[in-house]
Order: C-alpha cells, then sequence, then structure tokens
C-alpha cells in the first residue's frame, strides 16, 4: 500500500470534541482497510487569513498531520468523507514518494563530472536529441530568389 500524508485543519473546539472528530477520522482510515503509522498534532493557532468553511468562517484551528498507509482508491473516498464533514476546515492528501535505493560509493562522487556514468548518459541523450530537432530554412515564398539580402 502507498503512504500518504493527511493534513487536516480542525475547527477550534474543546479538547473532548476535538477527541471525538479525532476518533471519527482514524476510524474512517481503518474502515478503509489504512493504516495509521504517525499522528502529528501541530497545534492551535491563527490561520495566515480567514476561511470560510460549511458557511461559517474561521480564523483559528487545530492543524493535525496523519501518516497512513491505504489503497489508492480509499484516499478518494477519504477526501469525499472530510470534505462533508462540519468540524474538518481543510484536508490535503500528499502520496510520499517511495525511497529509492541509490547505491552510491566515494569512489563514484570522487570522479570528474564527464567520468561518471550518469552524466555520460545524459550526454549521449543530448546528442540524440539534437540530431532530431535540428532546424532547417524552407524556402516556401514562391519566388525564385531569397528575397532578402544574405
Amino acid at each position: 500500500m502507498p503512504s500518504y500524508e493527511l493534513a487536516l485543519m480542525l475547527k477550534a473546539m474543546p479538547k473532548p470534541e476535538l477527541k471525538t472528530t479525532l476518533t471519527r477520522i482514524s476510524h474512517a482510515i481503518f474502515n478503509r482497510g489504512g493504516i495509521i503509522r504517525n499522528i502529528e498534532n501541530l497545534g492551535f493557532r491563527a490561520m495566515p487569513y480567514k476561511t470560510s468553511s460549511h458557511s461559517l468562517v474561521h480564523r483559528e484551528a487545530n492543524y493535525f498531520v496523519f501518516k497512513i498507509d491505504t489503497a489508492t482508491q480509499a484516499v478518494a473516498d477519504l477526501k469525499e468523507e472530510y470534505s462533508r464533514d462540519v468540524d474538518i476546515i481543510r484536508q490535503r492528501v500528499y502520496k510520499i514518494p517511495d525511497k529509492a535505493d541509490q547505491t552510491c560509493t566515494l569512489e563514484q562522487e570522487l570522479l570528474p563530472p564527464a567520468y561518471r556514468e550518469e552524466v555520460q548518459k545524459m550526454i549521449e541523450l543530448g546528442k540524440s536529441q539534437v540530431n532530431r530537432f535540428t532546424y532547417k530554412f524552407k524556402y516556401n515564398s514562391g519566388l525564385d530568389y531569397y528575397p532578402f539580402q544574405k
């Protein structure tokens, strides 16, 4: 399952209500087969600008970031459900890129750039692109001579 970050802005509310809202949010993830890896509370603070959501104007919010693993199709369902939730002001889902296995040795790093394998591949790619996109002027004026001075 891919990993996602779910950034939420919850409206200003007392702690007991906040707890029930977070429980409701987490149960929605669990019901769709997701796993919560981490919940990070970024605190209660003023928003950069006033925002209206569900016909209410909000100037302060509780900020939370959930790190979850869930199916790709479940993300659309979660976004749709959270958009209807009156306690959630804003929500954003970001896909966390998979960590690529990059093996690099000190010997490769100490080589001058022209001798590195990936740089040589880029040079070859550039040479093949130049040959493909060379521009040749065509005389389409209908005249048998070039009307401008050469």
